[in-house]
C-alpha cells in the first residue's frame, strides 16, 4: 500500500492514456489514478476512424479500448470533455477549463497531435471536413454515404495514409474521388519514388483521380456550400466536399507553457523524452503522438503518430513512472487496408537514408515484401498482402547484421535463416 497516497494524473483520452492507466493497475498501483480527456466519449482507438468505422463495417461501440464500466471498476477517475488549460510544474497542478485544479505526484502527457488546416479562402464552407476525432468520422461517414447515393465529389488534399485510406473507403460508398497531392506519388516522405507508383495504380483501378504537383489554393462555395476547388497550376475541380489530409501537428501548447523541453517542427516537433519517455521534468512523462523520444536502438530521436506507438508507449511510460526501468525501443509499427490490399510497415527510412529497395515476391499480383537496406543492412520492409513475417523483418531490423541481397529477394528462402 507504499502507493495509497499518491495521485497519477493522465493528461489524454486516446489509447495511450487509457493504456497507461490500466498498466498502472495491472502492476499493482493503487493510489489515484485520474485520466482527463477533452471530448465527452470515453478513450477510443482512432484507426476504426479511417477504416471499419468510417466503411459503415464496424459499430461506434467497438472502437471504445475499455467499456465504460471498467474505469469504475478500476477506480480510473474520468474528467471527460474539459481540457486541461494549464500546467503549474511549481504546485504540481493541472487547471481543467472549468478551474477545477488537480494535484500530481507524477504526470503524464498523452496529448496526441491535431489535423494541420489549410490555410486557403474557403476553409469556412460546411463541406470542409477533417478526420482525427470519432466525431469527425460520424459525420464523414454519413457525408460519404450521401456522396455515394447522388453520384457527388469528394476532392482529398493530400495522399498521405489518412488521404488514400479515405479514398478508398469513399470509393467503396461510390463517391467521385479527386486526391490533390504536391509530391509525384502518394506517400512520396514515406515509401519513396519506389512504392509511391504502386499506390498510384492500385487507387486509379478503383476510379481515384489524382493531380500530383498541385496544392490547393481555394475552396470556391456558395450559400455556405462548396462547388469546387482550384490548384495553384490553375486546374478547377468540381467537389462537393473536401477532406484535408495533409498531416497532423503535435498537441504541445500545455507543455510548451510550462516550459518542457520540445522539438522544433523541422525536427518532427513534439515533446522530447528520453527513452524512459520521461520529460525534461522528472515527475511528468510523455507518450504517443506528441512523444518525440530518443529511440535506443535506432540512435534517433521518432516522433511516431501511429496506433503501435500509443498502444505500446502508454503501458511503457506507466512502468517509467512507477519507478521501473524502461527503455522503449519498440520497431516503428504501422498497417493499412485499401480495397483488397492490405500491408504493414516496420522500421525507419526516410528518403536518403537507404541505397537500396529490394523487392521479394510478385509485386504485379500485389503479393510482396520490400526491404529498405543500407550497406545491406535492413533498416525497414513493407509486407503487402504477405502475412506473418513481422516478427522476422523486425528481427532483421533489429540485429543490424548485414544480408546477402538475393537470399532476401527469394521468396524460397526463409526469412527466419537469414541475418545476423
Amino acid at each position: 500500500m507504499v502507493d495509497a497516497h499518491r495521485t497519477f494524473v493522465i493528461v489524454g483520452g486516446g489509447l495511450a492514456g487509457a493504456k497507461a492507466a490500466e498498466t498502472l493497475r495491472a502492476e499493482g498501483f493503487t493510489g489515484r489514478v485520474i485520466l482527463i480527456g477533452d471530448e465527452r466519449d470515453h478513450p477510443y482507438e482512432r484507426p476504426p476512424l479511417s477504416k471499419g468505422y468510417l466503411a459503415g463495417k464496424e459499430e461506434r461501440d467497438s472502437v471504445f479500448v475499455h467499456e465504460p464500466s471498467w474505469y469504475a471498476r478500476s477506480e480510473v477517475e474520468l474528467h471527460l470533455g474539459l481540457p486541461a488549460v494549464r500546467l503549474d510544474r511549481a504546485a504540481k497542478s493541472v487547471r481543467l477549463g472549468d478551474g477545477t485544479s488537480i494535484q500530481y505526484d507524477r504526470l503524464l502527457l498523452a496529448t496526441g497531435a491535431e489535423p494541420r488546416r489549410l490555410d486557403i479562402p474557403g476553409t469556412g464552407l460546411a463541406g470542409v471536413h477533417h478526420l482525427r476525432r470519432l466525431a469527425h468520422a460520424e459525420r464523414l461517414r454519413g457525408v460519404l454515404a450521401a456522396l455515394g447515393r447522388e453520384n457527388g465529389h469528394l476532392v482529398i488534399a493530400g495522399a498521405g495514409w489518412i488521404g488514400l485510406e479515405v479514398a478508398a473507403t469513399a470509393r467503396g460508398y461510390g463517391a467521385e474521388v479527386t486526391v490533390v497531392e504536391p509530391e509525384p506519388t502518394p506517400l512520396h516522405g514515406v515509401l519513396g519514388p519506389e512504392l509511391g507508383q504502386l499506390f498510384t495504380d492500385l487507387h486509379r483501378e478503383h476510379g481515384v483521380r489524382f493531380h500530383f504537383g498541385a496544392r490547393l489554393t481555394e475552396i470556391i462555395g456558395q450559400d455556405g456550400m462548396v462547388l469546387a476547388v482550384r490548384t495553384d497550376d490553375g486546374e478547377e475541380h468540381p467537389a462537393h466536399h473536401v477532406l484535408a489530409a495533409i498531416g497532423a501537428a503535435p498537441r504541445t501548447a500545455l507543455a510548451e507553457a510550462a516550459g518542457l523541453a520540445l522539438v522544433d517542427r523541422a525536427h518532427g516537433g513534439g515533446i522530447a523524452v528520453d527513452a524512459g519517455l520521461r520529460t525534461s521534468d522528472p515527475d511528468i512523462y510523455a507518450a504517443g503522438d506528441v512523444a518525440a523520444a530518443h529511440h535506443p536502438l535506432l540512435d534517433v530521436r521518432l516522433r511516431v503518430e501511429h496506433w503501435a506507438n500509443a498502444l505500446n508507449g502508454g503501458p511503457a511510460a506507466a512502468r517509467a513512472m512507477l519507478g521501473q526501468e524502461v527503455s522503449y525501443d519498440r520497431i516503428p509499427y504501422f498497417f493499412s487496408d485499401q480495397y483488397d490490399v492490405g500491408l504493414e510497415y516496420s522500421g525507419y527510412a526516410p528518403p536518403g537514408t537507404y541505397d537500396q529497395v529490394l523487392l521479394r515476391g510478385d509485386v504485379g499480383k500485389r503479393q510482396f515484401i520490400a526491404f529498405w537496406l543500407k550497406d545491406r543492412k535492413v533498416l525497414a520492409g513493407l509486407n503487402v498482402n504477405v502475412w506473418d513475417v513481422t516478427e522476422s523483418i523486425q528481427r532483421l531490423i533489429r540485429s543490424g547484421g548485414q544480408v546477402d541481397p538475393d537470399a532476401l529477394a527469394d521468396p524460397g528462402i526463409p526469412l527466419s535463416s537469414l541475418g545476423g
